[in-house]
């Protein structure tokens, strides 16, 4: 068996188009091929770095040595090793009395101290100093480890705090703390404890996150009402540390719980008063955000996000009257996207001169924009930037020069529009400059005083380009990297196709990308598989060479005689409001009108798309996305892999699925729910689930494998043990290959022994 892999592998190698085959052995060595190269892509930072001094900047790449760090000096127009490895290898080797490879070095990230002299890192269980004047290293404290902890826990301020730790004022003369659910006051001068509010409880409680105002004399903290506990319970039927299985669970808040909702109250100091505030503009929160006081302490803004996240208004609270009022009142018939997270920057708020304006990021023109508010009338003094394209994040805003810098998409009509691009404006709204102009996917990394940034562009067919530029007008500083993709080569990779066509309205594009197999022959038919990800806090295909781990297994699974495909339709992000709305309280749809007449376009193009054989897979949203594909379009999927579904959005998070299928919880959720229309399957479907899934209830997945065995439908179901939110790791991955094998191909998968055979041979260097 072995001298067969060996000379299996070998002919891979040598003779990659021999012959058309389709999901038989050797295509499996070619998709092990393509991985193994596809891990070698050289001279490609993923990620860049400023020392804290501002003046280097810093990063890791992979090249054909090893690992290497390198340091930039913009200034000085300098690029150079970060330090001596090999030297670094040998005091680190004597000192942890280990062997150390000075391109493995066992640490991928450091920081620099102040003067840029010396760099600290954590190896070996320990953090290490080492000075790059003196050459000397030093071995400091062990690394505190921490168990990680469950990433959806809700950090709740506590219903009661000792006074061990009271928020003094600003001028010292004060400290504020809770107790029994109140709070409590204490003079400096005389000792004098006060009770502020009286009307605190186990059940209501003022929070220990006790806000004052900067001239000490007003004091803001939040009245608490808790939310319900909601547990979902995990049975971990085989723990590494015993035999008998674990309960495990987890607070875990579903669509229409109950929330925890806070309220700001207002006290005065000097009258030991607690100002009343009217609620009536912040009466039904989802959430609202900690106050924040102005700097003369003439009021606190906070910010409030009505349940339903249909109104998200900026508060204004007058710290002497107790009046509210909306500097901002964001108002939408379908959803405002209040998650400020990086994947989907649709809220941006940025007070100016402590309040006189405020930018404020928005939709409510058809696209994601700036404009910039009077802070005292409360309205539009002007939109900062306007047209038919998208803001996509805000980098840095300077008062003195008003203006800015953001991240777009869409400027360039002849471009990708999801391509990110960087910019600088004025408040006004005049002045737009390109500072990166390349058609490409831009990535920027700028210096803590905004003068330089590190750009790494690519797209999908070209590798990337790392350069630093100066902020002031983009003009390039000097290369730093071009992506060697010499590896590539060596197993005949192809570069995915980029395709657009219309959607199901005739008139707007929809982008994908096309994998095809790198023995491809147009004269031949290939079945099509689809990688789904439809949720709609975001926009998924691949835009840059290498965004994540995912698109590779695109490549990898085309090599087995399939042409591979990824796009995003609408109902998801980064494009107009009403190309996003689509998804609003119809999760279900998940783009598949525009998936369907995309790939028929694609076909028409190039004919050896056979679809007649069409699979889907997904993770996740993609689960639920993959499953429905055989419940709502059967005429159209044929065969689907699901891994941790959300199948019926009900069951999963709150925050995730409330942004998208409204509250309170109607019939809208039953109707996208794959449970409900469990008996609708047609085509051949695998459910694949973790069983201490924390991202995604199991019960999801369990509960639409009671409604398939139900219908007496016939599915496969493989569930596995100890394994989180996941596609279901290499046995998944072998699972899922093999499935669109047999039942797209027509042809009986190889053994999982010679599989993994495969795999070790593979592996090896």
């Amino acid at each position: 068996m072995k001298n067969t892999i060996f000379t299996l592998l070998l002919s891979v190698l040598l003779f990659p188009d021999s012959g058309f085959a389709q999901g038989k052995l050797e295509d499996y060595a070619k998709a092990i091929q393509m991985k193994k190269a596809m891990d070698k892509l050289y001279n490609t930072p993923p990620t860049i770095h400023w020392s804290a001094s501002g003046r280097l900047a810093w990063y890791l790449i992979q090249t054909p040595l090893g690992k290497e760090f390198f340091s930039v000096d913009p200034a000085a127009k300098s690029r150079q090793p970060a330090f001596d490895q090999g030297k670094l290898a040998q005091k680190l080797a004597a000192m942890s009395d280990a062997s150390i490879d000075p391109y493995n070095l066992p640490f991928t990230t450091l920081s620099y101290s102040q003067d840029d002299r010396v760099i600290e890192f954590s190896a070996s269980g320990y953090e290490w100093s080492y000075n790059l004047a003196s050459d000397s290293l030093l071995k400091k404290q062990s690394v505190f480890s921490r168990a990680p902890g469950y990433w959806g826990a809700n950090r709740e301020e506590q219903a009661d705090k000792s006074t061990e730790k009271p928020v003094v004022s600003p001028d010292g003369e004060y400290s504020a703390y809770i107790k029994n659910h109140n709070l409590y006051i204490r003079s400096k001068q005389t000792n004098l404890e006060t009770q502020l509010s009286f009307d605190g409880a186990e059940g209501e409680y003022y929070s220990a996150l006790i806000q004052w105002s900067p001239d000490s004399k007003k004091l803001v903290t939040n009245k608490v009402r808790p939310g319900q506990k909601h547990l979902v319970y995990y049975v971990r039927s085989s723990p590494e540390d015993q035999l008998q299985p674990k309960l495990e669970s987890r607070d875990y808040l579903k669509p229409g719980d109950v929330v925890t909702v806070r309220r700001p109250q207002l006290f005065l100091v000097d009258k030991k008063m607690h100002l009343p505030i009217d609620d009536v503009l912040f009466n039904h929160p989802y959430n609202t955000t900690r106050p924040v006081w102005r700097n003369d302490s003439r009021s606190f803004t906070f910010e409030y996000n009505q349940r339903g996240h249909q109104v998200y208004r900026v508060l204004e609270v007058n710290a002497t009257t107790g009046a509210v009022r909306a500097l901002v009142d964001e108002q939408c018939k379908t959803f405002f996207t209040y998650s400020p997270s990086s994947s989907s920057r649709k809220r941006f708020r940025y007070d100016l001169a402590d309040g006189k304006e405020l930018i404020w990021m928005s939709e409510r023109d058809g696209w994601n924009h700036l404009y910039l508010y009077d802070g005292q009338t409360a309205k539009v003094k002007n939109q900062i930037t306007k047209g038919e394209w998208v803001v996509r994040d805000v980098i840095h805003v300077d008062e003195g020069s008003r203006t800015l810098i953001f991240a777009a998409g869409g400027i360039n009509p002849m471009e990708d529009p999801y391509y990110v691009q960087y910019y600088r404006i004025k408040f006004d709204g005049t002045g737009l400059t390109p500072l990166t102009t390349e058609n490409a996917n831009h990535s920027a990394f700028f210096s803590p005083d905004k003068k330089y940034f590190v750009d790494l562009y690519s797209r999908v067919d070209m590798p990337p380009v790392t350069v630093m530029r100066s902020a002031a007008n983009g003009e390039v500083v000097m290369e730093l990297e071009k992506g060697d993709i010499s590896e590539y080569a060596k197993v005949n990779w192809r570069a995915p196709e980029v395709f657009t066509a219309k959607a199901r309205d005739g008139k707007t594009d929809i982008w994908g990308v096309v994998v095809r197999p790198t023995n491809f022959d147009p004269a031949k038919k290939y079945p099509v598989i689809e990688y789904i990800y439809a949720g709609p806090h975001s926009a998924h295909a691949p835009k840059s060479f290498i965004e994540a781990e995912r698109p590779r297994l695109m490549f990898e699974l085309a090599e087995l005689g399939f042409i591979v495909v990824q796009l995003d339709g609408m109902g998801t992000s980064h494009r107009s409001k009403a190309f996003h709305d689509v998804c609003w309280q119809n999760l279900k749809d998940a783009g598949f009108p525009d998936r369907i007449s995309w790939m028929k376009a694609a076909a028409a193009k190039e004919p050896a798309m056979d679809l007649s054989r069409v699979g889907i897979f997904g993770n996740s949203a993609g689960g639920q996305n993959s499953a429905g594909a055989l419940l709502f379009h059967p005429d159209f999927y044929k065969v689907a892999v699901s891994s941790s579904g959300c199948h019926d959005n009900r069951m999963d998070k709150i925050w995730w699925n409330e942004q998208w299928m409204g509250y309170p919880i109607g019939p809208q959720y039953e109707e996208s729910s794959n449970v409900t229309h469990a008996p609708k399957l047609q085509g051949k479907l695998l459910l694949i689930l973790g069983e201490m899934d924390d991202n995604v209830d199991p019960a999801s997945s369990l509960q639409l494998v009671n409604a398939l065995v139900k219908a007496d439908k016939d599915f496969d179901f493989l569930m596995i043990p100890n394994m989180g939110h996941s596609m279901g790791g290499a046995y998944g991955e072998r699972k899922r290959r093999d499935y669109f094998v047999k039942h797209l191909l027509g042809v009986e998968p190889p053994s999982f022994e010679e599989q993994l055979a495969l795999e070790k041979e593979g592996n090896k260097d």
